[in-house]
């Protein structure tokens, strides 16, 4: 699955989403790329799914959260759609 994280820099959330799926990676097949928040494509992908701060995590394309990256809800939401 595509995971596409908004991030910037000095940011400890971005640091810590960093890690989380980092750690997932190992247990997920997960396909991880960072775009900076501050890009012109990140800017045009927060707006488009509503990411306020980062870090702004999307899922195959979708927006996921922002801010504080909780571990628990994205592996539940990894577990349903790789059930489905």
């Amino acid at each position: 699955m595509e995971v596409m994280l908004l991030t910037q820099e000095q940011c400890a959330s971005c640091d810590a989403a960093k890690t989380i799926l980092e750690r997932l990676a190992g247990e997920y097949p997960l396909s991880v790329a960072t775009l900076d928040l501050a890009s012109e494509e990140g800017q045009r992908l927060a707006a488009r799914g509503g990411v306020l701060f980062p870090p702004g995590v999307f899922l195959g394309g979708e927006p996921f959260s922002y801010g504080r990256l909780s571990e628990r809800k994205l592996r539940r939401e990894l577990d349903r759609r790789l059930r489905a």
